[in-house]
């Protein structure tokens, strides 16, 4: 992965987010106390949010190009984002939450609909009511949905929140594993350093909207 980040501007409520950096790995993780500018960062490289600079690329694909007055549209970024919070819809069951803007028939075998709902050990839920999840099993479907659309770049925000031991552990185990099966790089957005640590190649550090550090996950946190 080369995820180009540059002269990245934007004005939030106490600070401006500024953002100058290039990324290689395929498991980066955004670390930082609540209110750095994490999730804002994430929704701008989604385009979810427009910067007042930037200039954006991943993998030659270009984002945003504040100069050229350019933003690639959503739904063309190939974005899979998993956000803070419950994101699915309650009167949908779990399938239909899945299959909602897609028909499950990705073009590749890899996202295909057996094969990510058989990696996240989510077949038996397929006909539940999504208000009967347990949180565990409510953020494996939201990041199922992510992967179905067979993106070229998985954002996950915090999204072992409020789980319990047993369960950040098992999910973990699985987030780690995403690359591998599926090829994808990621962002994993996080307060815990034993998440980042667990699951990242590389951790940068945001304070008050700027990356104040950068390194391995076990050398920033020993």
């Amino acid at each position: 992965m080369k995820l180009e980040i540059r002269r990245l501007s934007l004005r939030l409520e106490q600070f401006p987010l500024e953002i100058n950096v290039d990324l290689h790995n395929a498991r980066t993780g955004i670390f930082g106390p609540s209110g750095a500018g994490k999730t804002s960062l994430l929704e701008v490289i989604a385009g979810l949010r427009r910067p007042e600079t930037a200039r954006i690329c991943l993998n030659e694909q270009l984002f945003d190009d504040t100069v050229r007055s350019f933003s690639l549209p959503v739904r063309l970024r190939k974005i899979g984002y998993v956000p803070q919070g419950d994101s699915l819809f309650p009167h949908l069951s779990v399938r239909q939450n899945l299959l909602y803007g897609t028909d499950g028939k990705s073009k590749r075998d890899t996202f295909s609909f057996e094969h990510v709902t058989g990696f996240l050990k989510i077949t038996s839920l397929l006909n539940r009511d999504v208000q009967s999840l347990s949180r565990g099993e409510n953020q494996r479907i939201v990041i199922a949905r992510a992967l179905l659309s067979a993106p070229r770049l998985l954002l996950l925000d915090e999204p072992l929140t409020a789980l319990d031991a047993g369960l950040k552990k098992s999910i973990l185990q699985q987030l780690r594993s995403l690359h591998d099966e599926f090829d994808i790089p990621m962002l994993y957005v996080t307060h815990d350093p034993a998440e980042a640590t667990e699951i990242c190649q590389e951790v940068l550090i945001l304070e008050s909207g700027r990356l104040i550090s950068r390194g391995n996950p076990l050398e920033l946190f020993s």
